[in-house]
């Protein structure tokens, strides 16, 4: 440890050694000088105000066309330039507060830019078109050039609109897009917004699942041009209104990242997009994907797979990932990653892959075995809720945990999951139980980890609910599906997750 003019500072792998045997770890700016680009970023003075207050959704749900927008692409560099697209209806003014997401003591987000005041407009809701698509062509609103120094992040643009007369009420909703960069990194987060954007039923019931044909078949598409609706196909799941425009990042993504960011790990973001190449993946130490990250590009999982390959370690904090082989196809407005639709299940000649193209195909496309990168894989059913029991507490990822055999975390497991753990040499499965689907089926899901080609590891939590316990941020709601709830926080899901991150970024 070094000393300069008093003061004790010391760098990240000490600080991270640190939490060795100490009980619960932990690395946060209240207790470390280490100075890496997200806790100088958490220094900043953040804001609770990014949260939405007044928001009223149309009669039917899906979206709330007092104010609502989208942005020209899912992730921009800094440097970059972003187009944003807002309609108002009725025509009324309104401005667009930029947040950049993160912990900032709390408070959740830091305004880094206010855009407006606009005069805005109602814009033309799109006809359907090809495969059910409903796609917008709406006219730019405010063109945005991201500052060189905006940090890799979650931005959301908080839009409000600005009434004439002192007491009418204004209305809010926000747009969502993703900052990233090139840096080396310890972590870099995935975002799952392909699954945002699958589920999404902007305008009216429109999604990848609500085709008249049926849920589960390719004759669906979506595209990004358009406003984020309600956060989820299954309302019954989470019913906030209050994150319209943000996808499912609050609230399956978000616990993660303020998690990460208030323990000062070093973290970037990028979309499902940005990683139909490895490249920006492999700079970093430990690719994470988190939620409901259900939709992959086969472009995507190959490069998850050169990662694997090339030891950076794979971290599936998720549930129903890699399900759907999703090409990416290009918009009317130009963008070649801004449509997605559902060419075919992953799972090579697996049960599960067979069973879905017979009772829904034919498709045009089916994946590899998704177990064979994930180490276990999607199973039937794959709805439902239960306990994460624990079979190995010997296992390093239990450290300081003081977890015994049979000991279970409640309602971790939902409302997807995988099982079915695939036959790799050294693989470990060390959770494992039922979840139970409407509380009467039972489905046996499994949580696993094996060794990498060099030196690096895989592990699959094997939920989408796994970033419920580990934090609860401003403007978070928790889920619940299948008569099953996560209870939030759990201070073992938060060491778990400390363990297998220390040990995947040094």
């Amino acid at each position: 440890m070094k000393k300069q003019k008093g003061k004790n500072l010391i760098n990240r792998r000490d600080a991270l050694k640190m939490g060795l045997g100490t009980g619960i770890y932990s690395l946060s700016p209240a207790n470390t000088d280490v100075t890496n680009p997200i806790i100088l970023e958490n220094k900043k003075k953040g804001s609770t105000d990014w949260q939405l207050t007044r928001v009223r959704p149309d009669p039917d749900h899906h979206r709330t066309s007092l104010v609502e927008g989208y942005c020209s692409k899912q992730s921009v560099k800094a440097g970059g330039q972003l187009d944003i697209m807002v309609s108002a209806n009725p025509a009324q003014s309104y401005k667009i507060d930029i947040y950049r997401t993160g912990y900032y003591g709390g408070t959740g987000a830091r305004l880094v830019q206010t855009i407006g005041p606009l005069i805005g407009k109602s814009q033309v809701t799109p006809q359907k078109g090809d495969k059910n698509i409903h796609e917008c062509e709406w006219e730019v609103s405010a063109s945005l050039k991201i500052p060189g120094d905006w940090l890799s992040g979650v931005y959301l643009g908080k839009l409000k609109t600005l009434p004439e007369n002192a007491g009418e009420p204004y209305w809010e909703s926000y747009i969502l897009f993703i900052v990233t960069d090139q840096r080396p990194v310890d972590i870099l987060f995935q975002c799952s917004d392909n699954t945002w954007q699958a589920y999404n039923r902007w305008p009216n019931n429109y999604s990848i699942y609500t085709h008249p044909k049926g849920s589960q078949g390719p004759w669906a598409a979506v595209s990004f041009d358009r406003p984020y609706g309600r956060q989820s196909q299954y309302n019954d799941i989470v019913n906030d209104p209050l994150s319209f425009g943000s996808g499912e990042f609050i609230s399956f993504e978000r616990p993660f990242s303020y998690f990460l960011e208030q323990h000062g790990y070093d973290v970037a973001y990028c979309s499902n997009s940005d990683m139909v190449t490895p490249g920006r993946a492999l700079k970093a130490k430990a690719f994470l994907s988190v939620g409901h990250d259900e939709y992959w590009d086969i472009r995507q999982f190959r490069s998850v797979e050169t990662l694997k390959e090339k030891g950076v370690n794979l971290l599936f904090f998720s549930g129903n990932s890699v399900c759907w082989v999703s090409p990416f196809t290009t918009s009317k407005s130009g963008n070649p990653l801004g449509r997605i639709f559902r060419a075919g299940p992953y799972g090579a000649q697996n049960n599960y892959a067979v069973s879905r193209e017979k009772d829904h195909g034919p498709f045009p496309e089916r994946g590899p075995d998704e177990g064979l990168l994930m180490g276990v894989r999607n199973i039937q059913p794959i709805n439902g809720g239960g306990d994460w029991i624990i079979t190995k507490p010997q296992h390093w990822i239990f450290k300081n945990t003081g977890i015994k055999k049979g000991d279970y975390i409640p309602g971790l497991i939902g409302w997807e999951y995988h099982g079915d753990a695939a036959d790799i040499a050294g693989l470990e499965v060390v959770a494992e139980g039922i979840a139970w689907m409407g509380g009467k089926v039972p489905s046996k899901w499994q949580s696993v980890i094996y060794p990498g080609p060099k030196g690096n590891f895989i592990f699959n939590a094997s939920t989408i609910f796994w970033a419920q316990g580990l934090s609860s941020p401003p403007g978070h709601t928790l889920p619940w599906s299948h008569y099953n709830r996560p209870h939030g926080p759990d201070p073992r899901v938060q060491q778990i997750t400390h363990n297998l991150l220390r040990k995947a970024i040094l």
